[in-house]
């Protein structure tokens, strides 16, 4: 099992990022790279518990669909969300909030284990890993921007 731990700090309300993060319409905006589109499920505005969403990506040079279920939720301090359909073995996605002096400290914890035994291992070690950090920190950075940007306006 490989396993990607990020923190963010964001100047932004708790509520707020929490919101961000959850958002449909703003990780498609964060994945255009690889083209990330809904296409079951939830397919925009705020993810809640027990919904999922089916997601279509080009990642690789392969297009791959990968649906995942949010179960836990308690807003605004985390949610978690696993995969129930897709190429990993198995994926497991927590998504932390605490408010730390009026800002927001975002934790994402990413596990996942690739198929394939000791060649998906291989690849997690040689490549996937540093491509999912980079595909997480890319999203965080959107979050980021965006909610200091709107806490700027209000």
């Amino acid at each position: 099992m490989s396993d990607i731990y990020l923190e963010t700090l964001i100047d932004a309300d708790i509520h707020h990022v929490f919101d961000l993060a959850r958002d449909i319409d703003l990780h498609q905006k964060s994945t255009s790279r690889s083209n990330e589109k809904a296409i079951a499920g939830r397919t925009s505005g705020l993810i809640e518990k027990n919904e999922t969403v089916t997601w279509r990506a080009k990642h690789l040079g392969v297009y791959q669909t990968l649906t995942t279920k949010i179960i836990s939720m308690e807003k605004p301090h985390q949610f978690t969300d696993i995969m129930l359909k897709g190429a990993f073995k198995s994926m497991r996605h927590q998504h932390m909030f605490r408010d730390v002096e009026g800002k927001t400290l975002m934790t994402d914890r990413f596990e996942f284990e690739s198929p394939f035994g000791i060649i998906g291992k291989l690849l997690n070690r040689i490549y996937l890993t540093h491509y999912l950090k980079t595909f997480l920190l890319e999203r965080n950075e959107l979050i980021k921007t965006i909610a200091e940007e709107s806490e700027m306006r209000d």
